[in-house]
């Protein structure tokens, strides 16, 4: 069995892909401890119980957990600039102190932007000798210009040679998305060292009866459902959903409900009430992850959408496999790779991104289509899971890449 350090900016109680994947490898026998930030994401502060130092570490299902001091990220530009900035630098700082001396078979870093997640793994590699293995969510420095977070073109310039030097330096480069591949290799990753691991689903993501008197039954309107779960941020594009809505809005039994939190909800709070939309538009707030499944069950459609920028033709949201996993049926307002696995797999309806029509009309089609059909989507959409990307199926696939690589390393020598 393997000694493991996840390297992750994110982590429980924070919901991310990450949480699963680490009670996964722990239930597999491999010994697993986190290095991770104090958790504020996404509403930019700090957890009830949480301060920037204290519970430096505890515990999460019997996996230790470091936390590093950090600047919570806050709803600006210049706070998330240095919420990014102060992890790298204090979780390297902590590692150099405290962890330095500790064995690890491999470092796993988990990287859903930012890029500098990568810099402690970088120093304890050449402390300890251990390869990285880097799982890439975000493509950077693209993603920092799609969502207008950084525009300079010098600044870019220098995050990429950041990038460059980071690729070069893991011995197993990780992408969730097939199409990330070219966009790697351009910046120097080793063409032999990338692998397709996309992202899976908690196993608490799966078909579920709701009773009638439930408490989410009793959040929900009644009439036709769009549910919306995430972040509600600048990537997300909420103008195209408030748009769509607001062409919808002589229909009084269509209800677009969001569950979820973000930099972009005042503004989309404003946005609500200047289009006037405050019967069919909810923002029902954050849950906590294991009721996902069951405000999904109550769904009449799932909702995913992206903004139009060239960089998410690339990327798979996360959200997808959670929604497939869960057996109901998808609309997808979004470009690319997304888009093509609900194509490929039956499971919905795709538009293009940033085109409220186009959005509508899809809305209006799964409306007017019959509920056996929707069932029928959401049927086919989880044996492509399945099929896909299960979780056992995923972790299995994991362990293996991970012991060839330690593997390796072991036999070729260190590589710097």
């Amino acid at each position: 069995m393997l000694k493991i350090l996840i390297i992750t900016q994110y982590f429980w109680p924070e919901n991310f892909r990450i949480n699963d994947l680490v009670l996964g490898l722990h239930e597999k026998g491999h010994h697993v401890e986190i290095l991770t930030g104090i958790p504020n994401y996404p509403l930019g502060k700090f957890y009830n119980g949480y301060t920037a130092i204290n519970k430096i570490k505890e515990f999460y299902n019997n996996v230790i957990v470091y936390r590093s001091p950090m600047i919570s990220r806050g709803r600006s530009v210049v706070q998330l600039s240095l919420n990014y900035i102060s992890f790298a630098f204090l979780s390297s700082l902590m590692a150099f102190l405290f962890l330095r001396k500790k064995r690890y078979d491999i470092y796993f870093v988990y990287e859903p932007s930012p890029i500098t997640v990568g810099i402690p793994a970088l120093i304890l590699k050449y402390l300890n000798k251990a390869p990285i293995m880097l799982w890439i969510q975000d493509l950077w420095p693209e993603s920092l210009s799609a969502t207008g977070a950084i525009r300079a073109k010098t600044a870019l310039k220098i995050v990429e040679l950041f990038v460059r030097q980071l690729y070069k330096r893991c011995d197993r480069i990780l992408v969730q998305s097939k199409a990330f591949i070219p966009s790697i290799v351009k910046l120097d990753g080793d063409l032999n060292r990338i692998f397709y691991y996309p992202n899976s689903a908690d196993k608490l993501y799966r078909p579920v009866k709701v009773s009638a008197g439930s408490t989410e039954r009793l959040l929900m309107p009644d009439g036709f459902k769009v549910v919306f779960a995430g972040n509600i941020g600048a990537a997300q594009d909420f103008h195209n959903i408030l748009s769509a809505a607001e062409k919808l809005k002589s229909k009084k039994d269509i209800h677009w409900i969001i569950l979820g939190d973000g930099r972009m909800s005042r503004s989309v709070k404003k946005d609500i009430l200047k289009r006037g939309l405050s019967e069919n538009f909810h923002l029902l707030g954050r849950f906590p992850e294991e009721t996902m499944p069951r405000f999904f069950a109550i769904a009449d459609v799932l909702l995913v959408t992206l903004k139009k920028e060239p960089i998410f033709t690339l990327t798979i949201p996360s959200k997808i496999q959670s929604y497939l996993a869960c057996g109901k049926p998808i609309i997808a307002a979004l470009d690319g790779e997304g888009a093509k696995i609900i194509e490929e797999a039956g499971a919905g309806i795709t538009c293009s991104a940033a085109d409220p029509s186009e959005l509508s009309m899809a809305v209006l089609k799964m409306y007017h289509m019959s509920p056996e059909k929707r069932y029928e989507m959401g049927r086919i959409g989880r044996k492509y899971f399945e099929k896909n990307f299960e979780r056992n199926l995923l972790i299995d696939r994991l362990q293996i890449l991970m012991t060839e690589t330690v593997e390796e390393v072991k036999k070729c020598g260190f590589s710097s």
